[in-house]
């Protein structure tokens, strides 16, 4: 039985309505590209903020994936 190989790669994602939304597209759109995704971490979090509001939310996602034989 031979063992596994992941590979990690960084996603950025925003949404005006959450984190929670934010992580949700980042994930979603990984899916269209990547296979075999075992998980992800939020490894950032941040706000962009104009005139006092918060206008996006945005998050870094380390998404981990199996290689392919």
């Amino acid at each position: 039985m031979e063992g596994r190989v992941a590979r990690v790669t960084e996603v950025v994602a925003g949404s005006p309505k959450s984190f929670d939304d934010a992580i949700t597209t980042g994930f979603k759109r990984a899916t269209k590209t990547l296979r075999g995704i075992t998980g992800l971490k939020v490894k950032d979090m941040r706000a962009k903020v104009e005139d006092g509001k918060i206008i996006e939310y945005r998050v870094t996602l380390e998404v981990l994936f199996v290689l392919e034989s």
